[in-house]
């Protein structure tokens, strides 16, 4: 759906983006991370066409996007971070706005409407005017305009700042159905856990630059990071860590207490089954066993060395 090659926008002195490349492919959602300053927004805006790149281009299902054409861009919604609706208008009435921009009137305008009202679930409140609708409603509204012409990739900039938990909820359940739909979504966010939720793979960008690119799991493995499976047996926890010392996979095994072993793996899906059945081989019962991943919080401040949100 998006073909990203090589970007590069330079202001003055400062090259805001620095040779970046990556491909969204449909139904997938993708996110953008890196913190303020990274050129996140620089990116997305040579990707809409609203900047002009001083090299590299944008092709969305093959057709390029430059400024000032409209070809390749009436393949994109762009959800801005700023509300773009109008208050004095009803739901409802927003949409038919939008979708008359796009060429949608009449019955087919109609039936578009409804569908996106029921995504983003404001099909009760679709004949206030949107000024009476809580912030994560309008967050709401504001996505279903972007959508309202069917795009075949939609760009959402940190669309849950500053909502209620209530309506990130609601958020994020409409996005990931969007992907159930075929659509190709570019998600950026302050959020990790947003992220890890919705993206099958994600982008890490700081000072213009991609620094790694990836699915989760790979991300974690590039920087080296490991799973951690913590297990209470009845007794004999040393006897547990001499066990496990030379089976493959495992990393490092040590007892916390006389109950409790901390082992470190490099893959917990695979290792699990092995690592119960050699403890059940050398006569101890295991009690419980817990699983504890890396997050992509820990993978991106050791690739960026600051936390998302700063």
């Amino acid at each position: 759906m998006l073909q990203v090659d090589h970007l590069r926008k330079q202001f003055g002195e400062l090259v805001a983006v620095k040779d970046v490349s990556f491909a969204i492919a449909e139904g997938e959602t993708f996110g953008l991370l890196g913190p303020n300053g990274a050129g996140k927004t620089t990116t997305i805006s040579m990707i809409c066409g609203l900047l002009a790149p001083d090299d590299g281009q944008v092709h969305v299902l093959g057709e390029p996007i430059r400024l000032g054409t409209t070809r390749g861009r009436m393949h994109i919604g762009y959800v801005p971070q700023e509300l773009a609706i109008y208050p004095d208008m009803s739901g409802r009435d927003n949409l038919r706005f939008f979708a008359r921009l796009y060429g949608l009137r009449g019955e087919p305008a109609r039936v578009r409407i409804d569908e996106v009202l029921e995504v983003v679930g404001l099909t009760d409140r679709a004949g206030d005017k949107a000024r009476e609708y809580s912030g994560g409603m309008q967050r709401r509204l504001n996505i279903a305009a972007g959508m309202i012409h069917r795009p075949k990739l939609l760009i959402l900039d940190e669309p849950t700042v500053g909502i209620d938990p209530q309506s990130r909820n609601a958020i994020l359940d409409a996005v990931a159905a969007l992907g159930d739909q075929g659509m190709a979504v570019l998600y950026t966010t302050h959020y990790m856990e947003e992220a890890e939720r919705l993206c099958r793979r994600v982008a890490i960008m700081d000072h213009g630059e991609v620094r790694a690119m990836g699915t989760r799991r790979e991300l974690i493995e590039m920087v080296g990071e490991h799973d951690t499976i913590t297990v209470t047996v009845l007794s004999g926890a040393e006897q547990a860590v001499t066990s496990l010392a030379d089976e493959p996979g495992v990393v490092r095994a040590g007892a916390t207490d006389a109950r409790t072993v901390d082992v470190v793996v490099n893959d917990a899906a695979v290792i699990l089954p092995h690592v119960v059945t050699r403890l059940a081989d050398a006569g101890l019962s295991v009690q419980n066993v817990q699983v504890r991943e890396p997050s992509l919080d820990a993978v991106f401040l050791q690739i960026t060395g600051t936390a998302l949100r700063d």
